[in-house]
C-alpha cells in the first residue's frame, strides 16, 4: 500500500505545477490546463483522505462532483475563449487586456 504522505506530496507537486502554469503562461488554453491540474490535485487529496479514514467515504463522492464541475468549467471556459478569439483575433492573455469597446 502506498503511504499517505506520498499522496499528499504528489498532490502538492501537481498543484504547484498547475499554479505555475496558470500564472505564467500567455495562452488562455494552457492557463486553463493549469487550472485543471489544480483541480486534479484536489481530487487526489479527497480520495486519499477517504482511503485513509473509512468514515470519510464522502471523499469519493466529492471527487466525482469535482470532476463534473471541472467538465462544466471547461465547456464554459472554451466558449469564452472562442468568443474572445472572435473579438480580439488572439488568445494571448497579455493582448486581451480590455473589455470595453473602442
Amino acid at each position: 500500500m502506498i503511504p499517505f504522505s506520498y499522496y499528499m506530496l504528489g498532490s502538492a507537486f501537481l498543484f504547484s505545477i498547475g499554479l505555475a502554469v496558470a500564472l505564467t503562461k500567455r495562452s488562455a488554453i494552457v492557463a486553463l490546463m493549469g487550472v485543471e491540474l489544480m483541480l486534479n490535485a484536489a481530487n487526489i487529496n479527497l480520495v486519499a483522505f477517504a482511503q485513509r479514514d473509512a468514515s470519510l467515504g464522502e471523499g469519493n463522492v466529492f471527487a466525482v462532483f469535482v470532476i463534473v464541475i471541472a467538465a462544466a468549467e471547461v465547456c464554459v471556459a472554451l466558449a469564452l475563449i472562442i468568443k474572445l478569439f472572435q473579438y480580439f483575433r488572439s488568445i494571448d492573455l497579455h493582448k486581451i487586456n480590455t473589455l470595453k469597446e473602442d
